[in-house]
C-alpha cells in the first residue's frame, strides 16, 4: 500500500467519522435528549433518600410507665 493510498483511506475514514459525530450531535440535541439524565438524577436522589432512611435508627417508642 503506497503512502498516497493510505492517506486517501485515512481522509475517507475521517470524513465518515465526522459525519457520524455530526449526526450524533443532532440526535442528542433534540428536546427529549435531557430526559434520561433528569430521570437518572431523580432516581439517584431517591436512592440516597431511601438509604438514609434505612441507615437512620428509628426512635425508641415511648413506653408508658405504670
Amino acid at each position: 500500500m503506497t503512502p498516497e493510498t493510505h492517506l486517501a483511506l485515512h481522509h475517507a475514514r475521517a470524513a465518515e467519522l465526522h459525519a457520524l459525530a455530526a449526526a450524533h450531535r443532532l440526535a442528542t440535541s433534540a428536546a427529549g435528549a435531557r430526559h434520561p439524565r433528569a430521570l437518572r438524577t431523580r432516581l439517584g436522589w431517591t436512592l440516597v433518600e431511601v438509604g438514609l432512611r434505612l441507615a437512620t435508627p428509628k426512635p425508641a417508642a415511648l413506653v408508658p410507665s405504670s
